[in-house]
């Protein structure tokens, strides 16, 4: 029986880029490490985990997962601050409604973080 996703999975092609996502992760959004071991570490993100290995083979290529969503109760704040970190928004923060039965009300936005990955800032509104 499935009870939900455990981790997501990434691998970084350098020392440098590793660096780069512990910087993102843990002291840029406030993450916490779970555990470290020689070619990883795991962030604990509240209700999952982010699991980033040093052991890529670097190319990075935008695949079939086209995103990680990380909820948040501040889109725009969060947004800000990865803005004046340098990290490159590209969809600013804005609020959404999904025609779906009921209608689901949400604020949103997105960046592209340390290893090029396409992270959501995703805030449900009632």
């Amino acid at each position: 029986m499935i009870k939900g996703i455990h981790h997501i999975s990434m691998k970084c092609g350098t020392e440098a880029e590793f660096t780069k996502a512990k910087d993102f992760y843990i002291g840029l959004l406030g993450l916490k490490i779970c555990r470290e071991w020689p070619e990883g570490i795991m962030i604990d993100t509240g209700n999952g985990f982010i699991e980033i290995f040093t052991n890529g083979e670097g190319t990075h290529a935008l695949g079939a997962i086209r995103h990680v969503a990380l909820l948040t109760d501040d889109v725009d704040e969060i947004t800000e601050k990865v803005k004046a970190a340098g990290y490159e928004v590209f969809i600013e923060p804005n609020d959404k409604t999904i025609a779906s039965n009921p209608p689901y009300h949400l604020r949103m936005a997105f960046c592209f973080g340390p290893v090029g990955e396409q992270i959501e800032f995703y805030m449900p509104q009632s």
